[in-house]
C-alpha cells in the first residue's frame, strides 16, 4: 500500500489493483506529486559511506519514482555541484563528509534550495562527534566520558582516566566506519591507528556496558525505541552488523518500561534540538547496567538501506518506506 498525500487529502493505492482498479484518480495522484517540482536525490559522493550512500539513495529514488515523483539521480562524485540549481529541491541521501557535515546545506542554503533535514549548525555539530558531545555536557545531558588520541597520548594515563573497556573511534565519520573496542591498554595503538587511517581526529570513549538503543525523530516526534542486539563478537553495533549481517535483533517494543522509554524520548529529543537539528535524524544511546542512559550520537542524515533504523521505526508506526521517503520529502514544501 502506497499512501499519497494530496492536500488534506489521502489518496490509497494497492499496488496489486491498480491496473484494473477505477477508484484510483490517476491524475489526482499526479498531481499531489507535481507538487515537488524536480527533485534530486543526492547520494553517493566521495565519503568513506559512499557505498552506504549509494544503496541508501537508490532506495530513496526508487520510492519516489513509484509514486510519481520526478526524481533523478545526483551524484556529486562526477556532477557539478552547481547543477543543483537546476532543480525545485533536494532530498539529501549524501552521508559522510561532504553530505552530513554542513557543506552540501551551506551550498542549498546559498543557492535557495528547499533540501531535507537540519542545515549547516546542526549538520556540522553533528558530524563532528567532540563537539557534539561536549555541547551535550554543556546542556547538562548524559554522555559517556571521551579523551582525544594522538601518536603522542599516553596510552597507559588515557586507560588510568577512562578505564577499560574504551571505544576508539574516528571524531569525524559516521556508519561506525574505523571504530573498534579496546579491553586492553596494548591494544590501544593498534586502535588509534585505525580509527586514523580514515584520515581523521581520533577519541577514545568510556565502554558503556549495557544495553544499546536508537530513537528516531522525525517531525519533533521521536518515535518508538529500538534496542539493537548485534550477534557479532565485537559486541557493538559495528558496520558488518548495521549493513552486512542478518543475524542483528532489533527489538521493538525495545523492552523498557513505558517510563523509562518516555524518558529516553525525551532525553534525545533533547539532545536532537541542542544541536538545532530538525526535520529527521536519529538518536544512539546505551543503559549502563544500573539502569542510567547515556547519549552516543547523532546522525541527521540517517541510513535508508533494507537494514536501517529509521525505516523500522516508521514501520513501527505504520508507515511504510514509501510513505516515509514522501514524508520527508514533504518537509521541503
Amino acid at each position: 500500500m502506497i499512501t499519497t498525500p494530496l492536500s488534506s487529502n489521502t489518496i490509497h493505492i494497492n499496488d496489486e489493483d491498480t491496473a484494473f482498479s477505477p477508484t484510483v484518480d490517476q491524475a489526482a495522484v499526479n498531481q499531489a506529486a507535481a507538487q515537488f517540482g524536480k527533485v534530486a536525490v543526492v547520494y553517493g559522493g566521495n565519503s568513506n559511506e559512499r557505498d552506504i550512500s549509494l544503496e541508501s539513495g537508490g532506495e530513496v529514488l526508487q520510492a519516489l519514482l513509484a509514486q510519481g515523483v520526478d526524481a533523478t539521480h545526483f551524484d556529486p562524485k562526477y556532477q557539478d555541484i552547481t547543477a543543483l540549481k537546476r532543480y525545485d529541491r533536494v532530498f539529501n541521501v549524501l552521508h559522510g563528509r561532504g553530505g552530513e557535515d554542513g557543506q552540501l546545506q551551506g551550498l542549498l542554503q546559498w543557492l535557495g534550495i528547499p533540501q531535507t533535514g537540519s542545515g549547516v549548525l546542526a549538520s556540522a555539530i553533528g558530524m563532528d562527534k567532540v563537539r557534539t558531545k561536549q555541547l551535550w555536557q554543556g546542556c547538562g545531558l548524559p554522555t559517556a566520558p571521551f579523551a582525544i588520541l594522538s601518536e603522542d597520548t599516553d596510552w597507559q594515563k588515557t586507560v588510568d582516566t577512562l578505564g577499560l573497556p574504551l571505544m576508539v573511534k574516528p571524531v569525524h565519520e559516521g556508519s561506525s566506519i574505523g571504530m573498534s573496542k579496546v579491553e586492553k591498554v596494548e591494544d590501544l595503538p593498534k586502535a588509534y591507528h585505525l580509527a586514523a587511517n580514515c584520515g581523521d581526529v581520533v577519541m577514545a570513549e568510556k565502554y558503556i556496558t549495557g544495553r544499546e538503543y536508537t530513537i528516531v525523530i522525525i517531525d519533533e516526534e521521536a518515535y518508538p525505541v529500538i534496542r539493537l542486539k548485534p550477534a557479532n563478537l565485537t559486541g557493538f553495533f559495528d558496520f558488518a552488523a548495521k549493513y552486512e549481517r542478518n543475524d542483528t535483533k532489533y527489538h521493538i517494543p525495545c523492552g523498557l518500561s513505558a517510563e523509562d522509554e518516555v524518558h529516553l524520548q525525551n532525553v534525545s529529543m533533547a539532545a536532537f534540538k541542542a544541536v538545532d537539528a530538525f526535520g529527521w535524524g536519529r538518536v544512539d544511546a546505551m543503559q549502563d547496567e544500573q539502569g542510567n542512559f547515556w547519549l552516543l550520537e547523532i546522525n541527521t542524515v540517517p541510513g535508508m538501506t533494507s537494514h536501517s533504523l529509521v525505516p523500522m521505526a516508521a514501520q513501527a508506526k505504520g508507515m511504510n518506506f514509501a510513505q516515509l521517503c514522501w514524508h520527508i520529502l514533504a518537509q521541503t514544501l
